[in-house]
């Protein structure tokens, strides 16, 4: 793989209908029904509205076989109104329903976390090599048969793995792992080639955007070596809604896109499921623009992991690098000096504007010929003025610095001037290769200097900003390079604050630095069991001024208590109109009617100690 130019990742056509996926094929844009499944007109108006929305794919929930036979209908009054879009079934737990789903859809999607093991319970289980081989076995009894009715139906099938839903079995042997993920996926692929059934499609999905960049980066690792290439589908489950939905998705599926992984993708937002294909088909037809760019000679630092990257050493300078959260700047170039009250930057640009008084808390950069000593205000040099910079006695000092502007000269002075901070900055049409490129230069010259990454727009609406600077930092956070983020749009059309929320939401779906709750919600599906939107709201509204606490919003248990062990509190669909509230991945009451439960949510927080508000 090329970490710096462009070019997608081969991959193995796959015939899902009258649309392929794979291949030569465009990347695929796909979303999924809401909707009860046996409420065929229902289910079908809302699959007309997925497509008319550009959507190439629908997915709908079959968890029975009475559900699985209604997709037969629902497919028939598609088609008689002239849609050949190809539905997907979505199965869990039960084989029986992937067996009835397969001849009436285009693909089945099975996740092997719960086709064939029992439904986990988080306990510890041991097997010797001889029982673990007889479980595998069972696997491959009951999947066999489930491929010839593929076969003879001409269905494809995703095997799509879940963070939430590893078995006990695997979680028992190599742990909630992206190596666990990987290989509960790949004893389904493994039997897919001995039986020669390459119709395949693979998504590995987490809510966490570390744990789903750093195991789609492995799965493709170990395909590559075991000679498979089955085409991806991306996604960044339970990424929640409006902007941190947004920003989570752009980050996680842009990271990947970005070095060519991915043939379908799908943007899980908690909103109506066509409000996703506007969202996805702007992160693609980005990411994709970069095509066909200038080439970009980089060198790949000798210590770099992609499958398994570390944060690259840096000295600390001031509250820079070293180890430390990584730092937000923000522009201000009239000096005005307003910022959200939660969201407020550790560094203010200001230019040649030196204001008179700073925030507490915020330290001021200006143009290094404006700096003259004052306190909490530090310098910033250019490329050209580097003969300058050793003149200058701050403790801390910024420069601007591109990768083409990494020369003898500028080495040198950087080798000189550990106090200096790159700000990294980027013209070039695949910016993030460009970017990625200067900072392994700088570890090949033994330059230990942290980085910051200047990402500039010019956008009029907050979503195409977001959307945008996400999947420029996404490969960048996920490769361990980032000490600051400094996000500068040059129109008026969106505010600084948003610009600002925006960096820090950034960092918050990269798992970098925590300034806000973290809400997991899953986008809802035919198994929902509660008005999934309004009650995302409320609790939103109850706990948005709360920060550090991570808060699951999962409207069923597939997927449910397993994500409630990446979130403090979970609020789980157990029944059409009630809900089990979780500490973590434990279940504390069970059962409470909807209108109650997210006052006793709110109080489970309280009597944890958890409803205040850090300082």
């Amino acid at each position: 793989m090329d970490l710096f130019n462009y070019s997608r990742r081969e991959t193995s056509e796959v015939h899902v209908g009258h649309t392929p996926l794979g291949g030569e094929h465009p990347i695929r844009v796909q979303s999924m029904t809401n909707t009860a499944t046996q409420d065929v007109a229902g289910s079908a108006a809302q699959a007309l509205r997925i497509v008319e929305a550009g959507g190439e794919y629908v997915r709908l929930t079959a968890q029975g076989v009475k559900e699985a036979e209604a997709l037969k209908e629902i497919s028939a009054l598609l088609r008689s109104e002239g849609c050949e879009v190809p539905l997907v079934a979505d199965v869990h737990f039960n084989p029986r329903v992937a067996d009835a789903a397969a001849p009436h859809v285009e693909k089945v999607r099975i996740n092997p976390g719960n086709y064939v093991d029992a439904a986990r319970t988080f306990k510890h289980l041991e097997y010797t090599d001889e029982e673990y081989a007889r479980e595998l076995q069972k696997i491959r009894d009951r999947f066999v048969p489930f491929l010839n009715i593929c076969k003879a139906h001409h269905t494809a099938i995703r095997i799509g793995v879940n963070h939430g839903s590893l078995s006990d079995r695997i979680m028992s042997r190599y742990g909630d792992t992206p190596e666990g993920m990987v290989e509960s996926c790949m004893e389904f692929l493994r039997i897919c080639v001995d039986e020669q059934f390459t119709d395949v499609v693979i998504s590995i999905k987490a809510s966490n955007t570390v744990v789903m960049v750093r195991t789609v980066r492995l799965l493709v690792d170990v395909m590559e070596r075991e000679g498979m290439h089955f085409p991806l589908h991306l996604g960044v489950t339970e990424a929640g809604d409006g902007e941190d939905g947004r920003i989570k998705s752009a980050l996680g599926i842009g990271a990947l896109l970005a070095d060519g992984l991915g043939d379908t993708i799908r943007v899980s937002l908690s909103e109506a499921p066509e409000a996703e294909i506007p969202v996805a088909r702007k992160l693609l037809d980005y990411v994709l623009a970069r095509q066909g760019h200038p080439y970009i000679p980089g060198m790949v630092a000798p210590d770099f992991n992609y499958t398994a990257p570390v944060r690259r050493e840096t000295v600390a300078v001031d509250r820079i690098g070293g180890g430390q959260l990584p730092v937000v700047v923000a522009a201000r170039l009239d000096g005005t000096m307003e910022f959200h009250p939660q969201f407020r930057p550790d560094y203010v640009y200001t230019g040649r504007c030196v204001p008179a008084t700073l925030p507490e808390g915020i330290a001021c950069i200006v143009d290094a010929d404006m700096w003259k000593g004052e306190e909490r205000t530090w310098p910033v040099f250019k490329g050209d003025q580097l003969p300058f910079m050793g003149a200058c006695k701050a403790s801390l000092k910024f420069l601007f610095l591109t990768y083409m502007g990494l020369t003898d000269e500028a080495v040198a002075c950087l080798k000189l001037h550990p106090e200096v901070v790159v700000i990294a900055q980027s013209n070039h049409p695949n910016r993030l290769g460009e970017q990625r490129a200067l900072v392994h230069q700088l570890t090949c010259e033994g330059l230990k200097n942290p980085v910051v990454f200047f990402q500039h727009y010019a956008e009029e609406e907050a979503e195409e900003f977001q959307i945008k600077a996400a999947a420029d930092m996404g490969a960048l956070v996920y490769d361990g390079l980032v000490d600051g983020i400094f996000l500068f749009n040059q129109t008026t059309a969106i505010a600084p604050q948003v610009v600002d929320t925006t960096a820090f939401g950034i960092l918050q779906a990269g798992r970098l630095r925590t300034s806000k709750t973290e809400y997991i919600s899953c986008p809802g599906c035919g198994r929902t069991l509660y008005d999934l939107q309004s009650t995302i709201a409320r609790i939103k509204a109850a706990t948005s001024h709360l920060k550090g606490l991570k808060i699951g919003i999962m409207g069923c248990i597939v997927n449910g208590p397993g994500e409630m062990a990446d979130a403090d509190y979970g609020y789980v669909g157990a029944g059409r109109g009630r809900i089990s509230l979780y500490k973590q991945k434990v279940c504390v009451e069970k059962n409470i009617p909807e209108e109650e439960a997210v006052d006793k949510l709110i109080e489970l927080i309280r009597a944890n100690g958890d409803y205040t508000v850090e300082t």
